[in-house]
């Protein structure tokens, strides 16, 4: 075997998920240097050797903190790294936030990586969905069918904990690092997403990252901060509250408080009902 795993469900998984990309000669992973895709990066390596290609966006929805981590993480792992321009919020209807805001997004990006993937060669495209996202509203994933993009960690019931998993026994960096959602996901639905309202987000969590909590969220609701922290940590951003308020109004915002229902992933979406998310979904169908 390529990996000494001692768990054999895990085992089986790993073999399922290499299996799926030896279907393929050669790829392009949409890269954003998180978990997920940094783990699909390391065993498409294995499988593809030269023949695999990293594609990172940038955009005023992608950090400057994300960036320069990709780009690191693309180096450590020795594979080919293309950066490319994809601002969402020169998509008609993008910036006015509605709840299919991330298909618009991902029809983009995906386009844009089909065409570079077609221009070089490459037989086909991964991003680094997971099986927990599966469990989400996610308008997005309509997008990644019609451009005809493959999730192998999807595809192979890798959940979110498998990848950490995997990532430790594999010593990538990644195996514990923040979870990372683009920064429009901080916004309600139908509030206006701007360049400026995304930088002052950007560094608000740039300089809360500092203090070392392991997971959070900062959610923009105009001039308001709320924050998400994981029940273990909330105790510590209580002691520290001066602190965060401080960060937050030197970003920008006026009012900063801290969400008792703590981080959860889609939050976000909470307010829209199934017959919503049903709604949105078939517009995107037609």
């Amino acid at each position: 075997m390529l990996y000494d795993f001692t768990n054999k469900m895990m085992e089986e998984k790993l073999k399922i998920l290499t299996n799926r990309l030896k279907e393929y000669q050669s790829a392009v992973i949409a890269y954003s240097g998180g978990v997920d895709s940094t783990f699909l990066a390391r065993m498409a390596k294995d499988v593809y050797g030269d023949n695999l290609l990293l594609i990172t966006a940038t955009s005023s929805t992608y950090p400057f903190y994300e960036l320069e981590e990709a780009k690191s993480l693309a180096a450590l792992l020795e594979i080919k790294h293309k950066i490319i321009v994809s601002e969402e919020i020169d998509i008609p209807g993008y910036s006015d936030n509605p709840p299919d805001r991330c298909y618009y997004c991902k029809s983009e990006l995906f386009g844009k990586i089909k065409y570079i993937a077609s221009k070089e060669g490459y037989e086909i495209i991964f991003d680094g969905s997971n099986a927990d996202d599966l469990k989400d509203f996610r308008p997005g994933m309509k997008a990644r069918q019609e451009k005809g993009v493959i999730s192998p960690l999807a595809d192979s019931g890798f959940t979110k904990n498998d990848i950490r998993y995997f990532s430790g026994k594999l010593n990538l960096p990644t195996a514990t690092k923040q979870s990372y959602a683009c920064l429009a996901s901080r916004f309600p639905y139908g509030e206006k997403i701007t360049k400026v309202k995304l930088d002052r987000l950007a560094v608000a969590e740039f300089e809360v990252r500092k203090l070392g909590f392991s997971q959070f969220r900062i959610r923009s609701h105009e001039n308001l901060a709320r924050f998400e922290f994981i029940p273990s940590e909330m105790d510590k951003a209580w002691g520290i509250k001066d602190k965060l308020t401080e960060i937050c109004q030197k970003s920008g915002f006026n009012y900063i408080t801290i969400d008792l229902k703590g981080y959860r992933t889609g939050s976000m979406n909470e307010v829209l009902s199934d017959s919503d998310k049903k709604g949105y979904q078939k517009s995107n169908e037609k």
